[in-house]
């Protein structure tokens, strides 16, 4: 893709660019005549405002992203109607005295200016350092690093985990203490954004509650409307310093389209004709900003999402897509009781190819651990202690035939040290995974790390007393908390260590961060164990 984009140059008279870019807030300056050329242009506000990222690292490379918005928030962001060249430089050192790679992309207004540049032929293993240059502006610097070589020795691998960043619920000060610490990478599994419209009040447990911060217009169904969204979230400086810190890998849950989507249904009953446009545009606005590879640039209402990244002889990552494939939430998507529709045989949570993947995955890799990326609970819980049992369907409890297909699969294989990392449940939650959580066996299956919001469900407490009486009646339960925060994942080959990072408040800014519990998984055996 970066050869095509650095080759690409669109046939424009300086008659027409002139024209163009005079209509907004460029002005195109310095256009040499000897050949057609995409604009030089001068900004009227700087025009990085979303600032810079990094994504799907590789052992010879990675994505480094941007996008040009002087204006974020007006209809055009302050953009002309034509493409922009865009120069970039990745350094093997943050003040760029030695250049690794260079060139040239194309911000395309199909895209909305956005960058994707693929830059490849890097070392292994190692950190560099990237930035943009449009016209006379340039960027602020961000931090890469590329995997190690394939099944080379790799002592210690430090990322973090986090999603669930409700803009209008809290302050994302703990991207800032994420920043602070440097990982080698941030898994973010969902919940980038969200659609709702913008509230000055919400109803909270005390009554009517001030948002600490107000979503931009209405309810977002444009791809106009997903994108000012984006905006808004990617202003935030504290995100831009996470995002600028370390590679990311993503995936979506449902909030980047619409609450508990899945396939072609939303909640609201909309006629799928109808809902797949609105996913096709919010899709296309997640891809424009998203460092993601061209591989997973949308087809119609389609993204290809699943994929897999190793990192040497230590971890293999594996990230899924709950979402894309499967079949609609049982039981009317309620939260309570359960109904036999939980025990559909034809139920889906991957779809039988993403099935089929990840299952040849585990069976192939001969990393010491493997990793089940996701966004929705797979520990099996009942939550209502008493003689009802209450499901979370919406989860993979609502899905008993898919899960126990999976579980079942790594168990038979003789698979060992899975570990499934979760959000999506705005709480702190880490337990043992069996075929039945109902009636655990002698020995779990994997493990799983579920963690809290970034802002998602307000300053919450330490534990819900609802919460405490779960984990009595759910002994594959080892751990819960309700503040916001992340997880910091510390994987050498001796040991997984899971530190749970939570923030006091998110209601103010720069609230403290502190280490709430340290538990380990040791090879060989899914037992969580104190830190």
């Amino acid at each position: 893709m970066t050869d095509r984009l650095r080759s690409h140059r669109l046939d424009l008279s300086r008659r027409h660019l002139l024209r163009c870019f005079g209509a907004g807030a460029v002005t195109a300056l310095s256009l040499p005549l000897a050949r057609p050329a995409l604009a030089d242009p001068v900004f009227a506000t700087y025009p990085f405002q979303l600032g810079v990222a990094s994504g799907e690292a590789a052992p010879d490379g990675f994505v480094i992203w941007t996008r040009l918005a002087p204006d974020p928030m007006t209809i055009g962001y302050g953009m002309p109607s034509a493409a922009v060249e865009v120069a970039w430089e990745v350094a093997e050192d943050a003040r760029f005295a030695k250049v690794a790679q260079r060139g040239v992309a194309v911000a395309r207004p199909e895209l909305g200016h956005a960058v994707h540049v693929e830059v490849g032929g890097l070392m292994p293993g190692r950190p560099y350092w990237y930035r943009f240059v449009a016209g006379r502006e340039r960027s602020g610097t961000g931090r890469a690093m590329t995997t190690p070589a394939l099944g080379q020795r790799l002592d210690r691998l430090r990322f973090a985990v986090a999603g669930c960043q409700h803009y209008e619920q809290g302050y994302f000060t703990a991207h800032r203490h994420l920043a602070a610490q440097s990982p080698d990478f941030v898994f973010c599994y969902g919940d980038y954004i969200y659609e709702g419209r913008g509230d000055r009040l919400r109803n909270g447990p005390d009554g009517p509650q001030e948002a600490v911060r107000q979503h931009f217009g209405g309810e977002i169904y444009s791809i106009g409307d997903y994108r000012r969204r984006y905006a808004q979230y990617k202003m935030d400086p504290d995100l831009q310093a996470a995002h600028a810190a370390a590679p990311w890998f993503v995936t979506w849950d449902d909030h980047e389209i619409d609450n508990n989507w899945v396939d072609s249904v939303d909640q609201d009953g909309t006629p799928a004709p109808i809902f797949a446009l609105r996913r096709q545009m919010a899709m296309q606005a997640y891809y424009e900003h998203m460092p993601l590879r061209a591989s997973s640039l949308p087809v119609g209402p389609a993204m290809q999402l699943y994929r897999q990244a190793r990192f040497g002889d230590l971890l293999d990552l594996n990230l899924l897509d709950t979402r894309q494939y499967r079949t609609d939430q049982p039981c009317g998507d309620r939260w309570g009781a359960g109904c036999a529709d939980i025990s559909r045989r034809d139920a889906e949570v991957l779809g039988t190819r993403q099935h089929e993947w990840i299952v040849g995955n585990l069976r192939r890799s001969t990393a010491r651990w493997k990793t089940l990326a996701q966004q929705v609970m797979m520990m099996d819980l009942d939550r209502d202690p008493g003689p009802d049992t209450t499901e979370n369907l919406d989860s993979w409890a609502g899905y008993r035939v898919p899960r126990e297909r999976l579980l079942g699969s790594i168990r038979d294989m003789g698979v060992r040290d899975v570990v499934v990392l979760t959000g999506d449940e705005h709480q702190n939650y880490a337990g043992e995974l069996h075929i039945d959580g109902k009636r655990p066996g002698r020995e779990a299956i994997a493990t799983e790390f579920v963690a809290t919001s970034i802002t998602s469900g307000g300053d919450g407490e330490d534990q819900r007393p609802a919460t405490i009486a779960i984990q009595g009646a759910n002994p594959q339960l080892k751990f819960h908390n309700s503040r916001r925060g992340y997880l910091m994942c510390d994987v050498t080959h001796e040991r997984w260590l899971t530190d749970y990072v939570v923030l006091d408040k998110v209601s103010e800014r720069n609230s403290p961060a502190t280490s709430r519990i340290k538990l380990v998984v040791e090879p060989g055996q899914a037992k969580l164990l104190p830190g």
